[in-house]
């Protein structure tokens, strides 16, 4: 139990919260614990630490680098804003030392997992945002992946949108996408506009300068959206 409030205190200076806050404990609250103990869990936090991550990041990208489009800004994005970047941020903060975990993930070491790291820490930047406000939770998100952030802005098309949902849709016998693509306006300033189709339903939609960012956008419209279910 030391060793769980030495963490809890670590991560709470980090934050700027008090480490007897009621959201900081709820944040670090997982559904297994909760259901155990009948306390909140951290899933709203959760819901709400997503949405905050994502506009972080997306205004970090539209003020300091200009040089990203709407395609390639999309593309670091998705290199930033994914669980296992986010896990590795929460690593480094030490959450899995602090939270509250129920007995069957803790035999499981439920703490290291990738997914519960990464829940936890858009939990944890929820709890920043209600307590200490935007710009408090943008220096956490910053502080904690400002560096990958800057990583993928320099190399944005390295990420490969079209081939991560190709591997995902095959993985669940959809077979792989197919792409329909059109373009508009003169040779020299053609505007192309994607589809992309998996298992013969449109996935998404996207535009660009050549047939391959439009594809590329359309990959990355289906991949976000797709469902996991």
């Amino acid at each position: 139990m030391s060793d769980l409030l030495s963490a809890t205190d670590a991560l709470a200076r980090h934050l700027g919260l008090a480490s007897d806050a009621p959201l900081l404990r709820t944040a670090l609250t997982h559904s297994s614990y909760a259901a155990e103990h009948g306390v909140t869990s951290n899933e709203r936090l959760e819901f709400l630490g997503d949405a905050v991550v994502d506009l972080v990041i997306t205004d970090a990208i539209i003020r300091d680098y200009p040089s990203l489009d709407q395609g390639t800004g999309s593309l670091a994005r998705s290199k930033v804003v994914n669980e296992a970047t986010l896990a590795d941020a929460a690593e480094r903060l030490g959450v899995a030392h602090a939270v509250l975990l129920g007995r069957g993930e803790q035999k499981s070491q439920g703490a290291f997992r990738p997914s519960q790291l990464a829940d936890t820490f858009e939990a944890l930047v929820a709890a920043v945002y209600l307590e200490r406000g935007y710009d408090a939770a943008r220096d956490v998100v910053m502080g904690a992946l400002g560096d990958a952030l800057r990583e993928a802005a320099a190399t944005p098309d390295e990420v490969d949108p079209k081939s991560r949902l190709r591997q995902w849709a095959e993985s669940r016998g959809l077979g792989a996408p197919t792409y329909r693509v059109d373009g508009e306006g003169p040779s020299h300033a053609t505007l192309f506009a994607a589809q992309v189709f998996v298992n013969g339903v449109l996935a998404g939609t996207g535009s660009g300068r050549s047939k391959k960012a439009a594809e590329v956008a359309a990959a990355l419209a289906a991949w976000e959206g797709r469902n996991d279910a």
